[in-house]
């Protein structure tokens, strides 16, 4: 229940008075339907109908005026009266619904908000370690059920106080009868804490189910052309079918619980009521009109005690997600980059490398509980407007040094410098913002080209849209597509083949003209024509900017000032191209060697 709480106080204090008088609108409009409900007895007095004696329907205590007056006035007071209390009851209640919607809606938009920026501000090891689809399931279902929850909670806050006016009600009227039916739904609320436990089981087996249909398809949906062409349609199909019968039968307990759960609540009331008026007329020589105002009140009042109940087995389903939501958010938190605060974006200025970057005893490991180290004792130095490389086997640690120089992560020991200082703290966005970045994989949005390039630079201009595109060789192949810059690419831009692909993100990448730029073998989709054309403008480039290369094609460094030759954790060789190609059993000679023999 803490969880439920934290959320509800968040909502407390975003909300403010709206929610406060949100609840003072529904204890007006319960009092209301009570005022409504007591001129039922007046009313069916002046139809004729007596149930206690002539006129009975007039000898209510707080109705006593009336009976003085003539029929036909006395009517027509009793009926406007009725009409204008459910009118203001009506106006009341709307009133509060648009509200409690405006202030669900409100916390909605705030909620996903938080969440999502502290996932925006999480560092890289922190993603490393956690499953897309599962971020996606809390970003989606188990944010949705969450507000579902506050939604029940305010609807439970709702019935609460309805249900607290019509005992007031009711207690006035008769005392005793109503102390009996609170003494009875007291034990008949006992009785379902078994219904609300039950149903808490099943929210955590809904959350896993979500969470494991979420990963399965988002799985399956980004390796359909591997079930494509192996033939694995028939095998996908069958997970489909054992996980929907999962989830059917998951349904079928719920319904069945609260089914269960509603019935039992049904049956009682049916059982209260002619039990009451059994004693009432038997033993207690209750009258008419007090006996029916009883009935009336609690053949309305019995139904909420069952609302009540339902509402709580709704937030008890929920709650797993309300510890999901808490949970990540705690974790987003501690796994927070230093300097990435709110607003501070908008704010930062670029760093302008100046002498180059260093790596000063650098050691790390993704799990501190691992033994072995990913980098180890790491010395090295970058020079600012000249191009290093670095190359060495799969795993030897490349992309990790790349990732700590690109301030992604942070050294376990040692440290990374930027012009002499550390890249941490306040240093940290500025210099992150300086960085133009292009990964092997290249990763386009399903947007237009334009919306691609802008979003790295909203003010960039027509002519530095093209510029770019021709820095990049896509400047042609853009040219003579249907719609130009503005043409859709598609999801992942599925659109464009790998090399156009690849072309666009280095487009992207220099459109704001980094200091400092980071190529994951960023040509090896390229045909030989556009690879010279791209070696010769990064030629030209790394003359104002500093260029760090991840290299697998060794036949793309010859130019590079610097090639750092890495294998298991530690920088092994370091020189020039022709100088490490000359040294007889070194890594790189071998490696050379091997793609030579490969070719």
């Amino acid at each position: 229940m803490q969880f439920i709480i934290h959320y509800i106080r968040q909502l407390q204090r975003l909300s403010g008075a709206k929610l406060y008088l949100n609840l003072l609108g529904m204890v007006i409009s319960g009092l209301l339907e009570s005022s409504a409900i007591l001129l039922l007895v007046p009313m069916l007095g002046m139809a004729g109908i007596q149930l206690g004696g002539a006129a009975a329907g007039y000898h209510l205590p707080m109705l006593g005026f009336i009976s003085e007056l003539p029929q036909t006035s006395a009517l027509m007071l009793v009926l406007g009266a009725y009409v204008l209390i459910v009118l203001c009851q009506n106006l009341i209640s709307r009133f509060v619904a648009v509200r409690n919607v405006d202030i669900q809606q409100t916390y909605s938009r705030q909620l996903r908000y938080e969440v999502y920026s502290a996932l925006l501000r999480a560092e890289w090891s922190f993603f490393l370690k956690k499953r897309t689809s599962d971020l996606i399931n809390v970003m989606t279902t188990e944010i949705a059920r969450v507000l579902a929850g506050i939604s029940a909670f305010l609807q439970f806050l709702t019935s609460l106080l309805f249900t607290l006016v019509q005992i007031g009600f009711a207690f006035w009227l008769s005392p005793t009868m109503t102390l009996s039916v609170l003494l009875c739904a007291v034990l008949l609320s006992v009785f379902s804490r078994r219904f609300i436990r039950k149903a808490k089981k099943l929210g955590s087996r809904s959350s896993s189910l979500g969470r494991q249909y979420l990963a399965g398809i988002t799985d399956q949906l980004n390796g359909i052309k591997d079930i494509k062409s192996n033939n694995l349609e028939h095998s996908r199909l069958s997970w489909m079918h054992e996980f929907t019968g999962e989830v059917k039968e998951e349904q079928l307990d719920y319904t069945r619980l609260r089914s269960n759960s509603q019935m039992l609540y049904k049956m009682s009331s049916t059982l209260l009521i002619a039990v009451f008026i059994f004693v009432s007329f038997r033993f207690l020589h209750a009258e008419g009109p007090n006996l029916m105002l009883v009935i009336l009140v609690f053949a309305r009042l019995w139904p909420t005690f069952a609302t009540l109940q339902s509402l709580m087995e709704q937030l008890a389903s929920v709650l797993p997600s309300f510890k999901q939501l808490q949970l990540l958010q705690e974790e987003c938190l501690q796994a927070a980059e230093h300097g990435a605060q709110e607003g501070a974006e908008a704010a930062v200025t670029p760093l302008s490398l100046k002498t180059g970057l260093e790596a000063r005893g650098v050691d790390f490991r993704y799990h501190p509980q691992e033994p072995k180290y990913s980098l180890q004792d790491v010395n090295v130095v970058i020079p600012a407007n000249r191009m290093t490389a670095i190359v060495g086997r799969s795993g030897a640690g490349k992309s990790t040094l790349v990732d700590l120089l690109m301030g992604l992560m942070q050294p376990e020991s040692g440290e990374i410098l930027a012009d002499g200082q550390p890249i941490t703290g306040e240093r940290l966005l500025p210099y992150r913002r300086s960085i133009g970045y292009v990964a092997q994989d290249p990763f386009l949005y399903n947007a237009t080209i334009r919306d691609n390039l802008t979003m790295i630079k909203p003010d960039a201009t027509e002519d530095e849209l093209w510029e770019a595109l021709e820095f990049a060789s896509s400047a042609d192949f853009v040219r003579k597509l249907p719609e130009g810059l503005d043409t859709l690419l598609g999801d992942r831009g599925v659109r464009l083949s790998g090399g156009e692909r690849q072309r666009l993100v280095l487009a992207r990448a220099i459109i704001r003209k980094p200091s400092i730029l980071v190529l994951d073998e960023a040509t090896s989709a390229l045909d030989t024509e556009n690879e010279k054309r791209i070696q010769e403008a990064l030629e030209r480039l790394k003359a104002s900017v500093t260029v760090i290369v991840i290299a697998h094609r060794l036949s793309t460094i010859r130019g590079a000032d610097q090639i750092l030759v890495i294998d298991q954790g530690r920088v092994i060789q370091q020189g020039v191209y022709n100088g490490l190609a000359s040294e007889q059993g070194g890594m790189f000679s071998r490696l050379l060697s091997s793609q030579e023999e490969a070719m």
